[in-house]
């Protein structure tokens, strides 16, 4: 630990490298390979959309693996092991193109990328122990700047890329994600390493307080269900506007920098508020950076969906982590983490594949957006009534 109190943002900027790799690469650097992958293979929307969905169900595994474990493993231990069979599972998506070949590595990427990804929260919550106002931040920056660094990078290169070499490269843009992941382990893997955060033992932690956090658990349910459609089928929907490698590419090197900025501009309201306030303000932030593209067609209104998109769609792990923060005791932290991610990857696994057959069926994959937009203001609505749990053990 003398390491992560000398050197904590550091140690932050190796925990959030390791969020670049399970949420940015894992789950997103799929959209951007997904018009090459499907137009190479022939797949209809919902085939390309059950992709997504195959690594939200590995997902959904991964979590209650996670929440099952954290209180007989070190968050430390999880976090590595899920980041290293993440990068692996990366490699090996580009070495076949059958279905279930695919099928299999982006379960098991979903898998791999939940332990690590649920784990990372865990372990960044004890930075900043003395000051909630850095900690705030801090979680921002993981969550927020960790997932957008990773779409920066793939949305500068993989579109110019798949343009370049043509659809059948999409093996070379995967085994590409891969590399640049395996060089962002040593860091990654010495940050987990300073923060040696005990074994907590579930059965020493109250009981949470289900019934009163429903709110804010619906709340979530809405971001899982809508926020996946936007980046899953973002890629495919520019392409049948006839938009250009370049200005595919321009529109995600903007959502991922938006999204790096995106604790700066959240930071003040998510120490503020320990109600469900935040989660609601970034779900209908979501929601309208996935209507306007489809509802204001045009080049002005795609730069300006990624800019509002991206400057909340990562910020909603980072609302549910400093409410249980602010909500529960410090012994509660790892299983509330671990129950929000499993109701965030259950949710998830519907959108991709429901929005996809939207698309098929209205040979338009805009009605999906609009269908997922709807959905996360749904979710928008309940999260507002979330009060705050004023428990009386709860660090503040």
């Amino acid at each position: 630990m003398k390491a992560a109190q000398a050197h904590p943002w550091m140690v932050l900027a190796g925990l959030a490298l390791g969020v670049t790799v399970t949420n940015s690469f894992a789950r997103f650097a799929y959209g951007l390979i997904l018009p090459a992958m499907k137009s190479e293979m022939a797949w209809t929307y919902a085939q390309a959309g059950w992709l997504n969905t195959a690594n939200a169900l590995g997902y959904i595994v991964g979590a209650v693996i996670t929440m099952l474990f954290i209180g007989r493993r070190s968050p430390t231990l999880l976090f590595a092991f899920g980041l290293i069979t993440t990068t692996i599972a990366l490699l090996a998506t580009g070495l076949n193109a059958a279905l279930w070949w695919q099928t299999m590595w982006r379960i098991l990427a979903g898998l791999f990328g939940a332990m690590s990804f649920s784990t990372a929260g865990v372990l960044v919550a004890g930075l900043f122990k003395d000051s909630p106002r850095h900690n705030a931040l801090a979680i921002a920056i993981l969550f927020g700047t960790g997932g957008g660094v990773g779409i920066v990078l793939a949305g500068a290169a993989l579109p110019g890329m798949l343009d370049h070499y043509g659809n059948s490269s999409w093996p070379m843009a995967w085994v590409a994600v891969g590399a640049v992941s395996v060089s962002f382990l040593p860091l990654s893997l010495w940050a987990a390493a300073q923060l040696s955060v005990p074994v907590q033992i579930q059965s020493k932690a109250p009981a949470l307080p289900i019934r009163r956090m429903l709110a804010q658990m619906a709340g979530y349910a809405g971001f899982g269900l809508g926020y996946i459609v936007y980046l899953t089928f973002l890629s495919a929907w520019m392409t049948e506007q006839s938009a250009s490698a370049g200005f595919i590419s321009a529109v995600w090197v903007l959502l991922g920098l938006c999204i790096c900025i995106s604790p700066l501009v959240w930071r003040p309201i998510l120490a503020r508020h320990a109600s469900g306030v935040p989660l609601a303000m970034i779900l209908s932030c979501i929601a309208l950076g996935s209507a306007l593209p489809v509802l204001w067609p045009g080049s002005l209104s795609l730069l300006i969906s990624a800019v509002v998109f991206g400057l909340s769609v990562f910020m909603a792990p980072s609302a549910v982590t400093n409410f249980t923060r602010q909500n529960l005791p410090p012994e509660s932290w790892g299983q509330a983490i671990s129950l929000f991610t499993v109701i965030f990857a259950v949710a998830q696994t519907l959108g991709p594949y429901g929005a996809g057959l939207v698309g098929d069926l209205s040979h338009n994959i805009g009605t999906g957006l609009l269908v997922a937009a709807a959905l996360l203001l749904i979710g928008a609505v309940i999260a507002w009534t979330q009060k705050p749990l004023h428990l009386p053990t709860a660090k503040s």
